[in-house]
């Protein structure tokens, strides 16, 4: 059976549906499950002040990376289209390249704004231009539907990233070398997935082999695509980071390592519910119902959330003994950093609608949101807790505002 048919059996599109989206939630499990076991022999061995260093630059390392995740995108889209799988990996070459230049002007001002080491800062950022080239062979493999092998990518970058990281400070490193470690790891990840995505140029599987519209010549995209299509994760990654730079900065060295700590719950509340967006997206863009998939992702999403902080409230006595008596007063507030996450997932839901209605100005309300979390929280007293609050009441306002204008915005 050709692959055009097999495509069109009965069942099969439902078949390969479910088998991609199974190995690939598997392959991010993994891959998450990897980087928050990296917080926990952290903060144990590097205490709380080295922990808040390394925290702090594991969040501005979240932000280099930002480019990576519209790469994927805009590689996986442009495939299907029908562009080669050269001008792809050209194109992720051409954002590698762009990215190394921001991480390195970055490195001084992100080392003076954080009060960490030039080195380990450097270390921190460096991953930045291998994760775009990995970005662009993940991009390769779902644009031609392989989620199996993404899938194995996924989970190998995470543990790549992780496992050298934990065995320079099990062996007694400090901040900069694991972090230095963690970047050759994600190096290693990308040979292998190169080696993986070999095949995508000369597979006729893709979708986009079998759509070009009378074999017309397609063009292939520029930075500026990827620039376009990084504006909401650009921001959604700013608004989970901009509280635990700002704590590094303002808290004294031991509070700052508190909140990275707290921090680590509402990073998990916020990625672990990924899925209900991705599955419900299609429904958003569908005018008839559009409103109807936003509230049930919003439902969804609070269901999730409603489980994840009664977690945290059971789980927080525990705190000490997994991690130290140092980090005793968080346990009172890591129901607030669940909470924190959880709306912070709901803020996605609704920029994900906004996108699907050909609206993405309305991530303009995000943008505002980002800049009046970063003014409370400069405005309260230099507290574990003021800090928090801040926080949480402006990502709560925002979330608010954004899903009344999502529910009132329909599809183009």
């Amino acid at each position: 059976m050709d692959p055009q048919a097999r495509a069109a059996a009965p069942g099969s599109a439902t078949r390969r549906f479910l088998t991609g989206a199974g190995a690939v939630t598997l392959g991010s499990l993994v891959a998450n499950i990897a980087a928050y076991l990296l917080h926990l022999p952290a903060s144990r061995w590097l205490g709380p002040e080295g922990y808040g260093a390394f925290a702090a630059l594991l969040s501005a390392q979240l932000l280099v990376a930002v480019p990576s995740l519209a790469l994927q995108a805009v590689v996986a889209r442009e495939l299907v289209r029908g562009v080669p799988h050269e001008a792809l990996r050209s194109l992720g070459a051409r954002v590698a390249l762009l990215v190394a230049l921001i991480a390195a002007l970055a490195v001084a001002p992100v080392s003076h704004l954080l009060d960490t080491p030039v080195l380990a800062t450097a270390a921190a950022l460096s991953p930045g231009p291998v994760l775009c080239l990995l970005a662009a062979e993940q991009g390769l493999l779902q644009g031609a539907e392989r989620f199996r092998a993404l899938a194995m990518v996924l989970a190998l970058a995470g543990a790549g990233k992780v496992i050298p990281a934990v065995a320079v400070l099990a062996a007694g490193g400090g901040v900069g070398t694991a972090l230095a470690a963690g970047a050759v790891g994600v190096a290693g990840a990308w040979l292998v997935a190169r080696l993986v995505a070999a095949g995508v140029g000369r597979s006729t599987t893709t979708r986009g082999s079998r759509t070009r519209a009378g074999g017309a010549v397609v063009s292939s995209p520029g930075v500026t695509a990827v620039l376009a299509a990084g504006q909401v994760q650009l921001v959604m990654m700013a608004l989970t980071s901009v509280d635990l730079l700002l704590a590094r900065a303002l808290l004294s060295p031991e509070d700052a390592g508190r909140y990275a700590l707290g921090a680590v719950a509402a990073k998990a509340a916020f990625w672990l519910p990924q899925a209900v967006g991705t599955v419900l997206y299609p429904r958003m863009a569908d005018p008839a119902g559009h409103r109807g998939a936003v509230r049930s992702a919003v439902g969804v999403l609070l269901g999730i959330g409603a489980v994840v902080v009664l977690a945290a409230v059971v789980a927080a006595p525990l705190v000490p003994a997994m991690v130290g008596e140092g980090y005793r007063p968080v346990t009172g507030v890591l129901w607030a950093f669940a909470s924190l996450g959880v709306t912070l997932s709901v803020l996605q839901a609704f920029l994900l609608s906004t996108i699907a209605a050909n609206r993405t100005v309305e991530a303009g309300i995000a943008w505002i949101g980002l800049l009046l979390t970063a003014a409370a929280v400069w405005a309260v007293p230099r507290e574990l807790s003021s800090v928090l609050g801040a926080t949480l009441v402006v990502v709560v306002l925002t979330t608010l505002v954004a899903g009344w204008r999502a529910l009132r915005v329909r599809p183009a």
